[in-house]
């Protein structure tokens, strides 16, 4: 399932965004001015509440949806005036499972490649289905499969005419934890192989868990596109709780300035801190601390996991 890339394409974007907007018949306006890059064999990560706008930019990419304003350049091709060469490119794993139900696992996976202009490869299909674990299902009918199996073969069949660029929209809904972390492998070893991988995911874990970047939009709406660890770090929250030595009745005075909660016993201090705030502020709080004659016995910490970071941007708190 390797990709060769050559090396004047390296420095190129799998996929370029200029000013994308889309507005439906109903007067709805799915998409706003869309400016966006995707690096080549990332895995880029698009959050958003439902209705955000991320299907319908897949499917502008994907050629399943006609923009009303931009451009959508795919390695370098438009998605317009380049439609096959662009759409050639790329595999798409919808949400819906769309499959042909009376057909066998070996002739969907096949005529998926067809539908491309590929020619025959058994050796590719083997390896596609072996690596997604349905080798063994082969000759089986769709329709005989569980859920976690069939979502399995939409993988398998937009990986079949091998393309550079993979979309998965929500790729593992409704699937068990088991089988997510399973594909959760797969994706990984996708992205080893070359191919360029764009999710969308309700399961923020698996954000989280798998993006290099993270994309966020609301409302048709770009908000904000950051590499993971760099967005962990600027919109992370941090929370230092102090197990403190005697009872205390109120905060002095001179700790004010800090925002810190007292537990309801007076056993513990609850200092919550943003990430960029780091070392410096607690140890001058510590300093205060001191000078205050209050004694810890004990600390720990907790980081603001991805989740709340991306409820706050959506309801405009960061």
């Amino acid at each position: 399932m390797g990709v060769k890339i050559g090396n004047g394409e390296r420095s190129r974007p799998a996929i370029s965004i200029f000013g994308l907007s889309k507005t439906y018949a109903s007067g709805l306006q799915a998409l706003k001015d869309i400016d966006l890059e995707i690096r080549r064999g990332e895995i880029f990560a698009l959050l958003g509440p439902n209705g955000a706008g991320k299907t319908t930019l897949i499917g502008i990419v994907c050629g399943l949806v006609n923009p009303s304003r931009g451009k959508v350049l795919v390695d370098g091709h438009d998605i317009v005036s380049e439609y096959r060469e662009a759409r050639s490119l790329v595999g798409l794993v919808p949400q819906e499972l769309t499959t042909e139900a009376f057909e066998t696992v070996w002739d969907t996976v096949n005529f998926s490649r067809g539908l491309f202009g590929r020619p025959p490869d058994p050796g590719h299909v083997e390896r596609v289905l072996r690596e997604l674990s349905l080798w063994d299902k082969r000759d089986e009918r769709i329709m005989a499969l569980s859920g976690g199996m069939k979502r399995r073969v939409m993988i398998a069949k937009a990986l079949a005419h091998e393309p550079r660029i993979l979309f998965l929209d929500e790729p593992t809904a409704g699937v068990d934890v088991e089988l997510r972390r399973e594909m959760w492998g797969t994706v990984r070893r996708l992205r080893e192989s070359g191919v360029t991988i764009i999710l969308t995911t309700h399961y923020i874990e698996e954000a989280e868990e798998m993006a290099d970047r993270i994309g966020v939009i609301n409302r048709g709406e770009l908000v904000l596109v950051e590499e993971k660890r760099e967005l962990m770090r600027k919109l992370g929250r941090k929370k230092l709780t102090l197990q403190l030595a005697e009872r205390l009745h109120e905060i002095p005075p001179a700790l004010t300035g800090y925002r810190l909660e007292l537990s309801e016993d007076g056993r513990e201090l609850v200092y919550t801190y943003e990430t960029q705030t780091g070392r410096a502020g607690i140890a001058a709080l510590l300093a205060d601390l001191n000078a205050a004659g209050i004694r810890f016995e004990d600390l720990q910490t907790e980081q603001s996991t991805l989740e709340e970071i991306f409820v706050g941007l959506v309801k405009g708190e960061r």
